[in-house]
């Protein structure tokens, strides 16, 4: 099983041959197969559910490789907590990734205050990220349209939501503590498929 470190230099080395389209051919149903009976992933990704942002690919990691966990906007609930807490405890995930990316319809939704049933409330707990970007000041410039204003607010969403990781599980928090696991942030670029980490 990987340590902490392992595990990232594994997501780091997947994101690499990703970028330069050197995948590893897999078979996948050999996979499938070799895994029927237990897992081992090396990390648990939380992602938004862009279609475009799929951790298992822009990764290359194979079936069995990572705990995939999706929202829009890569917010972080009970649920999601209480299914990392699973990955980590219980299972052999020793990396938390918190992904967002660029172009992130969630993020422009919340900034731009749009109202659409559940989701009105999704977008809301975006908003933490938005109102803790000051500059710019003037309201015309805090919308979608500002993609400097946007890129900022999809890095602090990350920042934030690694933060609410550890506030809100005391399970999480005390693997971090004594090593076990790590949390990292990146945001994915949806142009190359590079990640930008967020320390």
């Amino acid at each position: 099983m990987a340590n902490k470190h392992e595990a990232l230099a594994l997501l780091i080395e997947g994101n690499k041959r990703f970028i330069k389209n050197l995948s590893v051919n897999r078979n996948l149903l050999d996979e499938a197969y070799t895994t029927r009976s237990s897992q081992s992933p090396i990390a648990i990704v939380l992602s938004c559910i862009d279609s475009r942002s799929s951790a298992d690919i822009i990764f290359d990691q194979g079936i069995g490789g990572v705990f995939s966990a999706r929202i829009a906007g890569n917010i972080v609930n009970d649920d999601i907590l209480g299914s990392m807490e699973f990955a980590c405890a219980a299972s052999t995930a020793r990396v938390i990734m918190v992904l967002g990316h660029t172009s992130c319809g969630a993020i422009n939704g919340a900034i731009d205050g749009v109202e659409l049933g559940l989701l009105t409330g999704l977008l809301d707990k975006i908003k933490p990220a938005i109102n803790s970007v000051l500059i710019p000041r003037d309201p015309a410039q805090r919308t979608s349209e500002n993609s400097v204003f946007v890129s900022e607010v999809t890095r602090k969403n990350v920042r934030l939501t690694m933060d609410n990781i550890t506030n809100n599980s005391e399970v999480l928090r005390n693997l971090v503590d004594d090593g076990t696991i790590m949390i990292v942030g990146g945001v994915h670029n949806l142009s190359d498929g590079t990640i930008a980490y967020v320390g």
